[in-house]
């Protein structure tokens, strides 16, 4: 079986208590030591390979840019995050103690003429796959605050608008001085499986009618994550589980979700889909997915998500995709 990794490796000291002091990041940016993360349109700015890279090394990589290589004036609406700085020993090509500073360019920013040759902005779901860990994980956590503060402009007591505080991690109502954080929603995600130690995948209508995963679904008010895997697969595959495993967990920003992973084990043996989310369920064996995945009948999902984690922790080691070889 593979090892599940429910404590990854931390890339970034996001140094919490220090962040939370008045004029924090102002200093920090004073130092002029810090690299930039850009994001536009929910986007990061990726490098792109210079040449054909070897199959052990990762395609692409964040565009990592130090103060002169910004704009003297950056696009009105432009919000700032203090992300962390670089731990030792991560595998990070920055140095260690290095500070990392998010700017979310406002969707109408205009012209880029500074973004440097050979990078582009790209969505996680696109390259998530082809970075490396460290890089990946600084993704996530900066596309989900700037996706927060895309979406939280106005305080949701009184309507005002509300300012950001505490280097990015914080809004504060102008009125009412309501403070308001990040939110993280939990969604429960379960590979299941039955008595024959078939998985059971589930294609979504919102997807291509060959793609199929686990199942997953947000853990609601006052219920526990664990309840949460039970009513969804039941909801949405119409299967009874009655025995969770929990194997990891992920953050996924899209928008602010954290990803609970589960294997669900049932007795069950018949899959009735919803036909609201969910088009199709089937049964495979082991044998039976890896060959469905070698020749195109399935398509899985791809490895920088949780839910290959969960597929492949049931299937006991990885599952080549066409052209790979073992």
């Amino acid at each position: 079986m593979t090892k599940p990794n429910p404590s990854p490796d931390v890339v970034l000291d996001r140094q919490c208590e220090q962040r939370n002091e008045q004029g924090f990041l102002e200093t920090v940016m004073a130092r002029g030591t810090y690299r930039a993360v850009i994001f536009h349109n929910r986007k990061a700015l990726i490098s792109e390979p210079e040449h054909s890279p070897d199959h052990n090394s990762p395609d692409y990589s964040v565009t990592y840019l130090s103060p002169t290589q910004l704009p003297r004036d950056l696009p009105a609406g432009t919000q700032t995050v203090y992300l962390g700085k670089v731990l030792p020993g991560q595998g990070h090509p920055l140095a260690a103690g290095t500070p990392l500073i998010l700017f979310a360019l406002p969707h109408d920013a205009g012209e880029l003429g500074w973004v440097p040759d050979g990078s582009s902005f790209m969505g996680y779901r696109d390259v998530g796959q082809q970075l490396r860990a460290a890089d990946a994980q600084i993704v996530i956590q900066a596309q989900a605050v700037a996706n927060w503060h895309a979406t939280h402009t106005f305080c949701p007591r009184c309507g005002n608008p509300m300012e950001p505080m505490k280097a990015g991690w914080m809004r504060r109502c102008v009125q009412d001085g309501s403070e308001h954080f990040p939110r993280t929603d939990p969604a429960a995600i379960v590979a299941i499986v039955g008595a024959d130690e078939r998985i059971l995948l589930a294609n979504n209508f919102q997807w291509d009618e060959k793609r199929y995963s686990t199942v997953a679904g947000f853990v609601e008010a006052g219920e526990s994550a664990e309840a949460g895997a039970v009513r969804e697969i039941a909801e949405e595959v119409g299967v009874r589980l009655h025995a969770l495993h929990y194997v990891a967990s992920q953050a996924w920003p899209f928008p602010r979700s954290l990803m609970l992973g589960y294997i669900g084990y049932t007795n069950d043996t018949v899959a009735t889909p919803d036909l609201t989310e969910v088009r199709a369920a089937k049964w495979f064996s082991r044998a039976e997915l890896q060959g469905a995945v070698l020749s195109g009948e399935a398509v899985i999902s791809s490895r920088a998500s949780i839910a290959r984690e969960l597929i492949e922790h049931w299937y006991g080691g990885k599952i080549l995709e066409p052209g790979e070889q073992a």
